[in-house]
C-alpha cells in the first residue's frame, strides 16, 4: 500500500520539542525526553483529524498524569487544581496545536477537526496505517504522539 509522503518522524520530533518549550515546558525544567517507541498509556487520548487531500489523524495518547500535568500547564493552574474539564480542554489543545503544524507539512487542501478526547477508555481508528510516531516520558509518565493516515486514501495515493 503506498503512502501519500507526510510529515516523518523527524517532522514529528521537532513538532514536539517546539510545542514543549513554548506551552509545556518554557523554563525548560520538564522536557519530553524521547524513547523508542513501546506500547503507549491509553488512559487519556486526544485526535485531531484531518480531511481533503490528505486524510487522517493525529492521535496524542498519555497518562492520566502526565494528561493533569500537560493541562495544568497550558491552562496555567495548578496541578491539584486541574479538573476533568481542564484534562479534556488541555489534551484537546495540545492535539490541535500539533496537528496544525502536522496539517502544514501534508498535501492541500486539508481540514482540520475539532479535538477529541477519550478518558480512561481505548480509542480506536480503523483502516489507517501509521506514518510515523514519537514516544517520550514527560515527568516521569509515558507520552505517544502518532500520525496516522486513512487505508482508503493512502492505498489510492501514488
Amino acid at each position: 500500500m503506498n503512502v501519500h509522503p507526510g510529515p516523518t518522524e523527524e517532522d514529528l520530533q521537532t513538532i514536539a520539542e517546539q510545542v514543549w518549550a513554548s506551552y509545556l515546558d518554557p523554563d525548560g525544567s520538564s522536557p519530553l525526553i524521547l524513547l523508542p517507541p513501546e506500547k503507549p498509556s491509553r488512559e487519556v487520548s486526544a485526535s485531531v483529524s484531518m480531511t481533503g487531500a490528505w486524510r487522517g489523524h493525529v492521535v496524542i495518547w498519555t497518562s492520566a498524569t502526565a494528561s493533569r500535568h500537560a493541562a495544568a500547564a497550558l491552562l496555567g493552574v495548578e496541578l491539584e487544581d486541574v479538573t476533568v474539564e481542564d484534562v479534556t480542554d488541555g489534551l484537546g489543545e495540545l492535539a490541535n496545536i500539533i496537528g496544525g503544524n502536522v496539517k502544514s507539512l501534508v498535501i492541500g487542501p486539508t481540514a482540520l477537526s475539532l479535538p477529541h478526547v477519550l478518558i480512561s477508555g481505548e480509542s480506536g481508528y480503523p483502516q489507517v496505517v501509521e506514518v510515523c510516531k514519537l514516544a517520550g516520558i514527560w515527568r516521569d509518565e509515558p507520552i505517544t504522539i502518532s500520525v496516522l493516515q486513512s487505508a482508503e486514501r493512502a492505498g489510492r495515493a501514488g
